[in-house]
């Protein structure tokens, strides 16, 4: 099933950048149309891709992924990429602690997670990862918090919908907190929306992990 679905996408991509192409140094309302719904096709392609791998890898024994290198990672490159927002990027990593499953898949839950905190924070983005020893399922929490305006109670399930976007001024497609849910879904984990101590918004990602001995 893995299969086809990626032979399915990768056959649909090259005739959407076709169509897409076509719209090149075209102003005109159908124009516009064809752009934004070729850009909704790319989005979904790329979803259903990701599910299908995370459905593939979930399911492999023994796979254990050091954290720190990773998340360090993410933090310097987004860091970089909203360098003129000035943002302070802050990071608790303990050295140890590992993820129950992909690089990969950790990376792209987490990325998404730290991107949209950038996106929201005013100042400060904080990620903090912990091990809850009396967990034996899903003892691995990474928490990314900003100090953004936050997220009302009745919006976080409306958040984690697939294409849900709150506020069409921000950049971005709105699968970005619904593909961590699935992801994190995939390995038995649970992505939950709160609120920062800074009154921003706060997501809470609990994850199957130990710490390394």
């Amino acid at each position: 099933a893995r299969t086809q679905v990626g032979n399915l996408a990768h056959a649909l991509k090259t005739p959407l950048s076709v169509v897409l192409n076509e719209t090149d140094g075209r102003s005109d309302e159908a124009a516009a149309r064809i752009r934004d719904q070729t850009a909704i096709m790319r989005d979904q392609i790329d979803y259903y891709l990701k599910r299908a791998r995370a459905a593939a890898l979930a399911g492999a024994v023994g796979t254990a992924t050091d954290i720190r290198d990773p998340i360090e990672g993410l933090v310097r490159t987004f860091g970089k990429i909203y360098r003129d927002r000035d943002l302070a990027l802050v990071l608790d990593a303990p050295s140890g602690v590992r993820f129950r499953g992909e690089r990969q898949d950790f990376e792209e839950m987490v990325g998404n997670l730290i991107d949209n905190a950038c996106k929201w924070a005013h100042a400060r983005v904080e990620v903090a990862v912990a091990t809850v020893p009396g967990d034996e399922r899903l003892p691995l929490r990474v928490t990314v918090a900003d100090d953004g305006p936050g997220m009302p109670p009745d919006a976080r399930a409306e958040a984690l919908k697939r294409g849900r976007r709150l506020d069409e001024t921000k950049p971005g497609t709105g699968l970005g907190l619904s593909i961590v849910a699935d992801l994190a879904a995939q390995y038995g984990g649970q992505l939950v929306l709160g609120e920062s101590r800074e009154g921003g918004a706060e997501a809470v990602l609990r994850l199957p992990g130990d710490a390394a001995n």
